[in-house]
Formats: C-alpha cells, structure tokens, sequence
C-alpha cells in the first residue's frame, strides 16, 4: 500500500513519507485498541493522530485492506472469544500439515535455524549482529539479523537502548553494529503488505522445549487463535499451560513468530512483553482480514 501512496515521490522523501505514513497509523490503532470500549467515532480518531475524518477512512482502508469501523468491530471480547472457539478445527488442520497458515496480513514461508550448543555457551562469541529501528504497523521496533537470517523483533516500549539491551540478553560475546541498510529488507518481508512471498529465515536461540513451542506458534494461522492450555496440548505436553506461557514470554521474534496468538481461556488479551495493547492491535487487524476474507469468497465465518 505504501509503495501505492509514495511511487512517485524520490526514495529518500518516499521513505519519510512510509515512516511518517506508518506512525499515524499505529497511532490511530492504538487509540482504537485503547478506547474500544467507547466505540469512538472515526472523528475522534481522525482528530488524535491529527488527520480529516475523510484522509483518515481512505489512508487506513488503503493501508490495511478494512476500515476503521471494521478493526474496531473486531477489537471486541466477544470475537475473541468466538474466534478462539471457532479455532479449534483449523488449527487441527494446520497442526496435522505442519505448515503455517495463510493471512493476508501475516503469510510468510518461515523456516528456523537454532544455533549450536557452542554458540549457546559461548553467548555468541566471533559472531556479528546488526539491528536497525525501523516503522512497522504497530510502531517503531527495533530488527536483529546474523548472516543466517532474522534473530529478533522488539516493538519500542521505553527507549530504543532498553529494546537493544533485551535482544543483546544471552548473546552479550557477539559483536553488534548499527546497520539500518542491512536490516531493512527483514523490515519489509516481516511487515511489508501485499509484498511477494519469500522465505524468512529465523535465527533463534533456546532450549529445546521452548524451540518446540515456538515452531508450534509458527502454525496458528492469521486471524485464528489459541489458548495456553490448547498449545500445551498440542506439543503433547497437556498440563504444561504455565511452561508453554513461560517459553512465550521469552520468544525475541515478535510478530513473526505470533506469540501475540494466544490468549486466555476467557478470550481476555493479556500478557505482552512489548505492551497488551500492540498485541490487541495485531489480532484485531488479522481478525477483520479473516471476517472480511470469508465474505469475499462468499463462505460466513464462524
């Protein structure tokens, strides 16, 4: 959508512009996620993040592919909870495959390296990470990549230092440069819309429980969701829902590896490193893609 809204603007003011453009809207999101329980009208949107009502419906709808309206239609309780129960059969298929399903907002060929036990000890001795802060959806986030692939997504909560220092954690022997041109494809294939489909190497670093919980969340697909409880099963590990709640938690890739998919038995939206209401913003928007998917084709989703 951004490459729609900038062709014909030079790549450095197309940039601007994308960051600029990417801001305005995590902002409207967040204000959505945050004041859905008083269903504010897209004139109270549209005035906080400093856009026309009119500027605001088209940018939006352009960018994510659904209105304001829809996003926060999808924000409310009681489609988590009916998108959690009507998960059920679906993940049953894209478990049994083995394959992540497809979204229109997160569809990615995602394939994981784990590193070495000795890279492990070693808390990535002779090797080299370059990071770079980039704009995405859900604001600024800081992305992490070794010759091997894409090692880590932080979303900026505090401060960009406090988002280095938790993806320098276990790898604190490595050496780490400021590269934004290194990290920018990583950037787009991680959050780029309607871009063409590639594969995504992961780099990832943890125990092998907490690897196999991580490849188990790579198979919730878009716009569905899962419990604790159910993930615990579905590694064969019933009874684990506290563990499996632990290994996520110390998941680095966020957004690529969807953590923000799971939630409470309840259909409550808690438990985010990187802030509830980014995570309540992900779902929302890969909800409406799943409600606005199954009309087009013409088949009610549940």
């Amino acid at each position: 959508m951004t490459a729609i809204l900038t062709k014909n603007i030079m790549p450095d003011e197309r940039s601007k512009t994308q960051a600029r453009l990417y801001k305005q809207i995590a902002r409207a999101i967040e204000y959505i996620a945050e004041n859905r329980m008083e269903q504010p009208e897209l004139e109270d949107v549209a005035s906080h993040i400093g856009m026309s009502p009119h500027h605001l419906q088209r940018t939006f709808s352009e960018w994510a592919g659904i209105s304001p309206k829809k996003f926060l239609k999808a924000l409310t309780l009681q489609e988590a909870k009916q998108c959690l129960r009507s998960s059920a059969s679906v993940l049953d298929s894209s478990f049994d495959s083995g394959l992540s399903g497809p979204g229109r907002l997160h569809d990615l060929f995602v394939s994981i390296d784990a590193v070495t036990p000795g890279e492990f000890k070693s808390r990535g001795e002779g090797m080299t990470f370059k990071y770079g802060f980039h704009a995405s959806p859900f604001g600024e986030c800081m992305i992490v990549a070794n010759e091997r692939g894409l090692s880590g997504i932080s979303f900026i909560v505090a401060n960009r230092q406090a988002a280095l220092g938790e993806q320098q954690t276990g790898w604190e022997n490595a050496k780490w440069v400021h590269d934004q041109a290194s990290t920018e494809p990583f950037a787009t294939r991680a959050f780029g819309i309607g871009s063409h489909k590639s594969e995504l190497k992961l780099l990832i670093r943890g125990s092998a429980f907490r690897v196999k919980v991580w490849e188990a969340l790579l198979r919730i697909p878009s716009g569905e969701v899962a419990s604790y409880g159910d993930l615990a099963e579905r590694i064969g590990r019933p009874g684990s829902a506290r563990a499996v709640s632990g290994a996520i938690a110390k998941n680095l890739i966020g957004y690529v590896i969807p953590c923000h998919r799971v939630i409470r038995d309840n259909g409550m939206i808690t438990g985010y490193r990187w802030e509830p209401v980014r995570k309540m913003a992900m779902l929302g928007l890969e909800a409406a893609y799943r409600t606005d998917a199954g009309l087009e084709s013409g088949v009610q989703t549940p």
